[in-house]
């Protein structure tokens, strides 16, 4: 699944938003973007041009190069998934196993998931590329995976 640099930043927008608990309109008006643009934007329907992002993270009083610090851990973490799962070995039928038995994997059903994707994983979007709902703070360790069972 291949996440789209416009869903990510809409989704940590969204997020930022969310945390702050503030509406659509109120930050809609602060940014002085209309309110439905300001939406689409943060369901990743809508690229927004960089004064408009400006506009919104003044409004959010998040800084622009946060925002993209996070979009990218988010974006690189998800390929590093999805790259891991490309790579790992096709499962032996039980047919042409020696033994007529298919050799257990490591964690069978188990997929690597990301082991810190944003602040809150149950509230990006993205988050359907993992296995399960996480909550994982930033503060934590960001390198590395886990397995999902």
């Amino acid at each position: 699944m291949t996440v789209l640099l416009r869903e990510a930043i809409g989704d940590r927008l969204r997020h930022a938003r969310t945390l702050q608990q503030r509406t659509l309109r109120e930050v809609s008006r602060s940014a002085r973007v209309s309110l439905g643009y300001l939406s689409e934007v943060e369901r990743g329907r809508k690229e927004a041009s960089s004064e408009l992002l400006a506009a919104i993270c003044d409004a959010l009083e998040l800084p622009l190069s946060e925002l993209l610090h996070n979009v990218a851990s988010d974006i690189g973490a998800l390929t590093a998934v999805e790259d891991a799962v490309r790579s790992r070995p096709e499962p032996v039928d039980a047919d042409s196993a020696p033994g007529g038995a298919a050799p257990r994997a490591a964690v069978d059903g188990g997929r690597l998931v990301p082991s810190v994707v944003g602040e809150n994983l149950a509230d990006l979007r993205i988050q359907p590329a993992l296995s399960h709902r996480m909550q994982a703070s930033i503060n934590q360790a960001r390198a590395g995976a886990v397995v999902a069972a």
